[in-house]
């Protein structure tokens, strides 16, 4: 019988996050994710023997987690989240109610009752430190500290007695269980590294690499690989070529494997999936075996398109030629290389999130056996390729995606069609390999460069560092071991590639600055450690101004007409309104389809509003409204309501409003007071307030009357778009637009 193999492969990476000369930390990702995802992604593993996969732990990481086990890492987070309340600064007190919040508001804020009571008078105060500080005692300052460490805990830790019990303690934290805390959170991330080499000793996982500080490699060997991937990209000033430095960063981090785990890794994942001819040849003169990238540089490189259909399924040539082990030669150069299905990957990263564990397992496990079933039908195994970040995707999933993986590895183990594999474990057992003799140069992103060059703030990163590097080539000859060492290890870490993930018009996150500082630092480092005054131009910001998300509070009553076909811009003055930002952020591949959303209330109705990016899809899809009213001090909504319209061609097929228990029809003798929705440029709907259970309150009525506690006093929206029965896009991507229900004078009185 043919096999189906299915090889997962999880990349943990985070930026290199210490300044050499000052030995601080600027940003505490490192550790939190420790905390949080590395360690359980492998404990998992435990639970189902026969589900092997491959982990790829970047080098850097690993120095990283290894310093904060030592105790010599130190980061301003974890230093404002260790001292006393009452002994924090202004600055520190501030400092702490800008960044102890930066967790997802639903799953690791909203999981704790007592966080999110602190995060909603945070954000009482517009979410500005010098606002809020006011309203935060010592006693809320300490619970946020406890908190805000416990939400970044591992499933698995949050299950040992010691930590539930503080769990359920829920508030009222003391300076001891503040410096419990701390103290378990080293202890906690000391088991991160051995139960990685205990699964891998046990056959469980295979461990592969990066190059050390996670550079693109092909850039570090000529930055001229970006044109070639794209031809006509604007390039920076000068022509940076180091193929020297790209081989000692992957030659270091195959040393500090051996050195860790006391065996060589097999394989490298390149950093963000980049390859080129030069760096296979470098890998393979290193005795790499095998290296992984994204389908669409084997798609460039065999002139073909890796289309799929309307189920994301590749028809039977395509997915013989995707679900196989290549092996590239040329010349002296021999790799065994694979290519990840990136519609599965982002699946899992952009997806599943949205649906219930069991139905997105069942998907998953489905879409693979689809996927697989032409090369199966003729006898041949397949193997298929999922590749994609073991941590960042998991925030955006209840209980860190635990239930989801859970389920996929049950059926994955259970089914006896189907094989889960490590990457070495797939070539020694795959059949009918395939030969590439030239590979043409890209990465896991539209398999180019373009994230990492071309924009004017990646190519003045390339100018400043070229120039730093030219400097320390000049400098070394006469400097000290001592110099010559920091200065180098400084212009290995400023080569690496997040630094150049946050500028250009890609990505960003609340931590923009703290990126652009860190990057100027270390090449600031490279001049200072070898005795020189840094240049000017290092003290001026490479990135400019953000642009953010933004949100608008309703400011007064609307009245539109719901057709769908025209923005009547008047009609919907005073709405509350929503607009996506359309830049990722530390993953990327979300597909974007909503552009904005807007809502608002008048004495009968609520109404909503979907603006499309580009024009309304002609294939089928559906939009999902979920609407909730609230009252006063109330631990659940008092009425839900979900709207679901089901489109086709640009048009509206059908549509239902149903409440959490019980479905009526949309359609009433009362015209006036039915709801409605529209299709045409834009999508929009209005329902009556009753359906809700709610109505405009007058605040000078009610205030003071234990009344006030049983009607509703806002509304909660959420928009999501749907394609094949999968939640593709939502706006806001995480919470809730909220509503005040408002009596029109008093909203225009909040408005002024």
């Amino acid at each position: 019988m043919p096999q189906l193999r299915v090889v997962v492969l999880w990349h943990q990476h985070q930026p290199f996050y210490k300044d050499l000369v000052t030995g601080q930390y600027r940003l505490p990702w490192t550790r939190l994710h420790a905390l949080k995802d590395y360690y359980g992604m492998v404990k998992l593993l435990d639970e189902f023997p026969q589900v092997h996969q491959t982990f790829n732990l970047v080098p850097s990481l690993i120095t990283q987690i290894q310093d904060y086990v030592s105790g010599d890492a130190q980061d301003p987070f974890l230093q404002v989240a260790t001292k006393p309340a009452k002994d924090l600064t202004q600055q520190e007190r501030r400092f702490a109610l800008q960044y102890l919040f930066q967790a997802n508001p639903v799953n690791v804020i909203g999981r704790y009752p007592r966080y999110r009571e602190l995060w909603e008078k945070f954000h009482g105060s517009d979410a500005l430190p010098e606002r809020a500080e006011k309203y935060f005692q010592d006693q809320d300052l300490t619970d946020l500290q406890v908190l805000s460490q416990i939400g970044w805990f591992d499933e698995y830790f949050l299950e040992e007695k010691d930590i539930a019990e503080l769990i359920r303690k829920g508030r009222n934290y003391t300076l001891e269980d503040q410096k419990f805390v701390i103290t378990r959170e080293r202890e906690l991330l000391a088991q991160v590294l051995p139960v990685h080499a205990k699964a891998a000793k046990e056959g469980l996982i295979e461990i592969s690499t990066s190059p050390f500080y996670h550079p693109i490699s092909p850039l570090l060997c000529d930055t001229q690989a970006g044109a070639v991937s794209s031809p006509g990209l604007p390039l920076p000033q000068n022509r940076f070529r180091h193929p020297d430095d790209a081989r000692e960063q992957l030659l270091r981090g195959l040393d500090l494997h051996k050195k860790v785990f006391g065996v060589r890794p097999k394989g490298v994942w390149p950093s963000e999936g980049s390859v080129s001819e030069e760096t296979l040849s470098i890998a393979c003169e290193l005795g790499v075996k095998w290296m992984a990238t994204d389908e669409g540089v084997l798609g460039r490189t065999l002139g073909i398109d890796f289309s799929r259909d309307g189920y994301g399924h590749l028809n039977s040539d395509l997915a013989h030629k995707l679900y196989t082990i290549y092996r590239y030669e040329n010349g002296d150069t021999r790799m065994n290389m694979i290519f990840r299905d990136h519609t599965l990957s982002d699946l899992i990263g952009f997806v599943y999130s949205g649906m219930p564990p069991q139905d997105a397992a069942n998907n998953l496990i489905h879409k693979i056996k689809q996927s697989a079933q032409p090369i199966l039908s003729t006898g041949q195994d397949a193997m298929v390729p999922i590749i994609l970040d073991g941590e960042n995707a998991w925030e955006y999933y209840p209980h860190s995606g635990r239930e989801f993986l859970r389920r996929f590895y049950d059926a994955l183990q259970n089914d006896p069609g189907m094989e889960a594999v490590t990457v070495t474990e797939a070539i020694a057992r795959h059949r009918n390999t395939s030969t590439l003799k030239t590979l043409v140069p890209g990465s896991w992103i539209n398999a180019n460069f373009n994230v990492w060059i071309g924009a004017p703030e990646d190519n003045k990163s390339w100018d400043y560092l070229y120039h730093a590097r030219n400097f320390y080539a000049q400098a070394a000859p006469d400097a000290t071991e001592k110099q010559r060492k920091l200065a180098y290890e400084e212009i290995l870490i400023a080569e690496g590639s997040d630094w150049n993930w946050w500028y250009g018009p890609e990505h960003h996150s609340a931590n923009d600055r703290d990126f652009d500082e860190l990057y100027r630092k270390h090449l600031s480092n490279v001049y200072q450690a070898l005795g020189a005054t840094p240049p000017d131009y290092l003290l001026q910001p490479i990135s400019g101004e953000a642009v953010r998300p933004s949100f608008t509070a309703q400011s007064a009553y609307i009245h539109p007409k719901i057709t769908g076909d025209m923005v009547r811009y008047f009609e919907w003055m005073g709405a509350a309104s929503y607009k996506a930002d359309q830049r990722s952020s530390a993953m990327h591949g979300k597909r974007f389809l909503m552009d904005a959303i807007f809502a608002g209330i008048d004495e009968k109705f609520v109404y909503g509003r979907l603006d499309f990016t580009g024009k309304v899809p002609q294939e089928p899809f559906e939009v999902v409204v979920n609407l909730e009213s609230w009252c006063n001090h109330a631990a659940k909504p008092r009425r839900e309501l979900r709207l679901d319209a089901s489109m086709k061609a640009g048009r509206i097929e059908s549509w239902k409003i149903t409440p959490e228990k019980n479905k009526f029809a949309a359609e009433s003798t009362d015209s006036e007071d039915i709801p409605r929705v529209a299709l045409s440029k834009n999508f929009e709907f209005r329902v009556p307030l009753t359906r809700l259970l709610a109505a405009p309150l007058d605040i000078e009525k009610i205030r003071g009357t234990q009344t006030s506690d049983l009607l509703a006093v806002r509304l909660r929206l959420r928009f999501s778009l749907w394609q094949n029965q999968l939640p593709v896009d939502a706006l806001p991507v995480e919470g809730w637009m909220e509503l005040e229900l408002l009596a029109e004078e008093d909203l225009l009185a909040a408005g002024s």
